[in-house]
């Protein structure tokens, strides 16, 4: 199931002059390059090597954009047929073979009652083309333009990736931020089924922002552009009634949750909701730029191409998301990562357990978070600690970080106070890749309590 891991080389000479050229050459806004001092040269599966012969087990997945891992098999055979047929390699919006076999296994994977009236659009490269194509989509449609979008935690939670999207390039679209449902916060829904909006009871049906007065609802299955929280499925379920009783449609925003990451093909299958537009995972074209949504047949309208990027054909991705696709599928990763996803959460759990600083761990499949704080003397968790070096939740998840990366492991932090260690393995990940990447990670942690003074 997993590709083969590439052979160590020697190192490369002059790794440190790479990136200190880069750091020269390119803006301060080098958010990977400057938290991994790492010069990747060779990469397959979980595992890249270094320029300086040093290899890591990858768990950031190219940032969730590699379901399969680095340089799969299939995904470079796939690229190397279109390139050996003399086939154009960027066709814009016409019709080819590589385009229809495509699209026909796209669309054998979706929920049955979408796939059965769906439409697919090719957006821009752009991270955001796909939310921007999304919600032009049902702006038009409804002829109305405010968005209740449940994506953070409220009006004063950081920016997350998708946001300038769903305002428009300037900022100019109203969107009313609802805040993740998380700690007992249920937005739009009073837990009785009672229909809340941004404003208590009356504002899913006020002129205050409500679910009836909106364009559309949007929402991530599992929150995951900073952090790792599962939306409830009932919740979910509730939220795709309210939509459907106010003919508002939902958009699931699968950006970083779709092909199997979190143990279902699509997020949205852990609650049964069946949305009106799917935004489709960056994962699909295997780190290629191929974004895309899907959406019901009945929101099209004629006319030109709406906000979002113009449509785009390059036929590599379409072959790479299409032997991703079909990977997957046929080797039913996504229930692999089911089974995988809930040992590493039980086994994070135990560890938790014995860490008074692993304040919890919660995720869905491979989609991993783990809560991280600065414990008190006496084993308490404040939100801020008084120790000269790991003051606060940020500190700890840093530092952790940063040993994982001496250990040969490679993650990232985020969410609340950016004091979330985030996992996001391949769904090929093996169970002896799996062990590796627990025991390097527990090591980490009690590393970090050593050093923290008494």
């Amino acid at each position: 199931m997993a590709a083969t891991e590439p052979a160590p080389a020697g190192p490369t000479a002059g790794h440190e002059g790479i990136m200190r050229r880069q750091a020269l050459r390119e803006p301060a806004a080098r958010t990977y390059a400057r938290s991994l001092p790492v010069v990747p040269v060779r990469a397959r599966g979980v595992t890249i090597e270094g320029a300086d012969g040093r290899r890591y087990l990858d768990c950031t997945s190219g940032a969730g954009t590699l379901v399969l891992g680095h340089n799969h098999p299939v995904v470079l055979e796939a690229i190397k047929r279109v390139i050996d047929s003399g086939a154009p390699l960027d066709v814009h919006g016409l019709a080819t073979p590589v385009r229809d076999a495509f699209t026909t296994e796209l669309f054998a994977t979706l929920p049955a009652a979408l796939a059965a009236d769906a439409r697919v659009r090719f957006c821009g490269p752009a991270p955001g083309d796909a939310v921007a194509a999304a919600l032009a989509l049902a702006r038009t449609a409804t002829g109305r333009s405010r968005v209740l979008a449940c994506a953070g935690d409220g009006p004063h939670a950081p920016a997350a990736p998708g946001r300038p999207a769903v305002t428009g390039p300037d900022g100019d679209l109203p969107v009313t931020w609802l805040p993740y449902p998380r700690d007992g916060r249920r937005p739009l829904d009073g837990g009785d089924g009672t229909p809340h909006g941004p404003h208590g009871p009356r504002g899913a049906d006020g002129a205050d922002g409500g679910i009836a007065t909106s364009a559309a609802v949007i929402v991530e299955p599992v929150r995951g552009a900073r952090d790792v929280v599962p939306a409830p499925d009932d919740w979910l379920r509730r939220v795709r009634g309210l939509t459907a009783a106010a003919s508002v449609p939902l958009i699931a925003d699968e950006t970083l949750t779709g092909l199997g990451r979190t143990g279902s093909f699509w997020a949205v299958g852990h609650s049964g909701v069946v949305p009106d537009v799917m935004v489709m995972p960056e994962a699909l074209g295997a780190s290629l730029p191929l974004s895309v949504i899907v959406y019901r047949a009945g929101l099209d309208r004629d006319g030109p191409d709406r906000p979002g990027g113009a449509p785009r054909g390059n036929q590599l991705a379409m072959a790479a998301g299409t032997a991703t696709l079909a990977f997957v599928r046929g080797n039913r990763l996504a229930e692999r990562a089911a089974v995988l996803g809930a040992r590493l959460l039980a086994d994070l759990r135990e560890l938790a357990a014995a860490h008074p600083c692993v304040a919890g761990v919660r995720g869905r499949g491979l989609m991993i978070g783990v809560e991280l704080a600065v414990p008190s003397p006496t084993g308490d968790v404040p939100p801020r600690a008084t120790a000269p070096f790991l003051r606060t939740a940020a500190d700890r998840a840093e530092a952790v970080r940063r040993e994982c990366l001496d250990r040969g492991l490679i993650v990232t932090t985020g969410g609340p106070a950016s004091g979330v260690v985030r996992l996001l393995p391949p769904l090929t990940l093996t169970d002896g890749q799996a062990a590796a990447v627990l025991d390097r990670f527990a090591d980490a942690v009690a590393a970090t309590e050593r050093t923290q003074p008494p």
